[in-house]
């Protein structure tokens, strides 16, 4: 009975968490989430690694190869809105192996589809377990951040979505002419085989320990985190976190409205909308359409490798920018640059032109895309941008499921390289212009 008399002692983590040096703890959780994300990114830029070779296999028309592209972003859609909130009731960790196993295995399922029915379905469930983890992931990462590295963190691990697609046109080049499509599906498993080092090193969520009372967990990490701490066993932790999300009044989507943010909001929503249409239709349908152009398969992959490539320099030279400029501005440049570089793509005849052009497409489109998650999160106050992030992602979502059907649609009309390419040129100049309406100042929180 004598121990139970000592007086318990409450810390409180942030301010170990947030003022930590960068150590192998942290390079440990940026890796294992960048992991994930790399097979993220594999999975969406495989479809359009695959779609020239399964488009003859099954004799499909453009609107059915393109639903097969919305499938998987359907799937993603619910797998988004569903499991994400999962985390805070079971624990981060659970949820991320719940999606691995089945993104992984669903996504090898694939390889032996017999039917564009079947494939497709493996593809929406897939989709699900993918949607999923990518939320729950980039907490996990920002939760763990020290504060003046966290953007650098979360870029780093998101940086893992274009070495996903870059990894799917280079292995598509090489394997394709030789094992055929399904083998592109094998390498699905990879994520299974290392869960179990993964659940060892990834830390769990610290506001889910410090809400299930795991105090001694909780302790282990952050010996972890700053290695000069040591855990006493009558330590009680607190996280304000937590505390915060019981007590604060739930903020409801009428709240992204108010305060002059009326018209701003509804712009970020059609911008992102726009965007992610173009993102996602040039990067499931870009392969097939250079084939169709007389390109050989092997250089129309090295085409989405060069976009994918681009992506990484324009994320980055696009959140450099934004932290200088006025972030508004410098993402209406940015796709009025790109609809310029899309249309031109039509025209090019020479292939060094060509690639420069598609590596300017791919840092201007989905650069652009990732330095808006970063102005939306700025835009609106700390309280509710996470609110305000779901919402213009899930209204953007829908810009992505339409984006490879519609484009399977007009594939289906025959039209020329031209028109094919200008027919991406004229969402990202709406893009631009819906973005050039949105409020510049800071919103006050």
């Amino acid at each position: 009975e004598m121990t139970q008399s000592v007086e318990p002692k409450v810390l409180d983590v942030s301010p170990i968490i947030d003022g930590a040096k960068f150590q192998k703890f942290h390079w440990l959780t940026i890796f294992w989430c960048a992991y994930i994300i790399i097979f993220d990114g594999y999975d969406l830029a495989v479809l359009g690694v695959i779609l020239p070779a399964i488009m003859t296999e099954w004799n499909l028309s453009g609107a059915q190869a393109g639903l097969l592209g919305s499938y998987t972003l359907i799937g993603m859609m619910v797998g988004a809105l569903s499991l994400s909130a999962l985390s805070d009731k079971i624990g981060k960790k659970k949820v991320i192996t719940v999606c691995v196993l089945v993104f992984s295995l669903f996504t090898f399922l694939c390889a032996f589809a017999t039917t564009p029915t079947q494939f497709g379905w493996f593809r929406f469930i897939g989709g699900v377990g993918l949607g999923g983890v990518m939320p729950v992931v980039t907490s996990l990462t920002s939760e763990y951040s020290p504060k003046r590295r966290r953007s650098l963190m979360v870029g780093l691990m998101f940086s893992g979505y274009s070495v996903g697609g870059m990894l799917a046109a280079v292995l598509g080049i090489f394997v394709i002419p030789v094992l055929d499509w399904q083998a592109m599906f094998y390498i699905a498993l990879f994520p299974v085989l290392l869960l179990p080092f993964m659940l060892k090193q990834l830390p769990e969520s610290a506001a889910y320990m410090v809400q299930t009372q795991q105090w001694d967990n909780m302790g282990a990490v952050l010996e972890k985190v700053e290695p000069g701490y040591r855990h006493e066993a009558n330590t009680v932790y607190s996280n304000p976190s937590v505390v915060k999300d019981n007590s604060k009044a739930r903020i409801v989507i009428g709240d992204l409205f108010l305060d002059g943010r009326m018209l701003s909001t509804l712009m970020l929503w059609a911008m992102c909308f726009m965007s992610l249409y173009v993102v996602y239709g040039m990067t499931s349908w870009l392969p097939r359409l250079m084939v169709q152009a007389g390109y050989p398969l092997g250089s129309s992959l090295s085409f989405l490798f060069t976009v994918h490539f681009g992506t990484v320099l324009g994320a980055l030279s696009c959140s450099w920018l934004m932290d200088r400029y006025s972030g508004r501005n410098v993402l209406v440049a940015y796709l009025f640059v790109a609809a310029a570089a899309i249309s031109a793509l039509g025209f090019a005849s020479n292939s060094v032109v060509l690639y420069g052009l598609l590596m300017v497409t791919g840092a201007t489109t989905i650069g652009s895309q990732i330095g808006l998650y970063a102005f939306i999160v700025r835009f609106y106050p700390m309280t509710m941008s996470s609110t305000g992030m779901g919402w213009a992602l899930g209204v953007g979502r829908l810009g992505a499921i339409i984006g490879p059907f519609a484009v399977g649609l007009l594939f289906d009309l025959q039209l020329t390289l031209q028109q094919n390419f200008f027919s991406f040129a004229v969402p990202a100049v709406l893009a631009a212009i819906f973005m050039s309406m949105v409020s510049n100042r800071k919103t006050v929180s």
